[in-house]
C-alpha cells in the first residue's frame, strides 16, 4: 500500500470513529470536532465550542479524545490542537 493510500485509509478510519464515537459525546455539550489533517500518525483537530472552557478542561477533553482514537485506530501517535 502506498503512503498516500495509507494516509487516506487512516483519515477514513479516524473520520468514522470521530463521527460514531466522539462527536456524539461532544455534541451533548454543544461542542464539535473537526479533523484538520493527518500526517505520520499526528492527528490535527479543531474543537468548536470548547473555547469558553478553562485550559484544564480543554486538556482533559483532548486527552480523552486522544485515548479513544489511539484505542480504536492503530497508527495514531498523538493529537495536535489547531486553533
Amino acid at each position: 500500500m502506498s503512503e498516500r493510500s495509507e494516509a487516506n485509509d487512516l483519515h477514513h478510519r479516524l473520520a468514522r470513529v470521530v463521527a460514531q464515537e466522539i462527536a456524539p459525546m461532544l455534541h451533548l455539550d454543544d461542542n464539535r470536532i473537526e479533523i484538520v489533517g493527518v500526517e505520520n500518525g499526528i492527528v490535527q483537530i479543531r474543537l468548536h465550542g470548547v473555547g469558553g472552557c478553562c485550559p484544564s478542561t480543554t486538556q482533559a477533553i483532548l486527552m480523552g479524545i486522544e485515548e479513544e482514537l489511539r484505542r480504536c485506530v492503530p497508527g495514531v501517535e498523538y493529537l495536535e490542537l489547531v486553533v
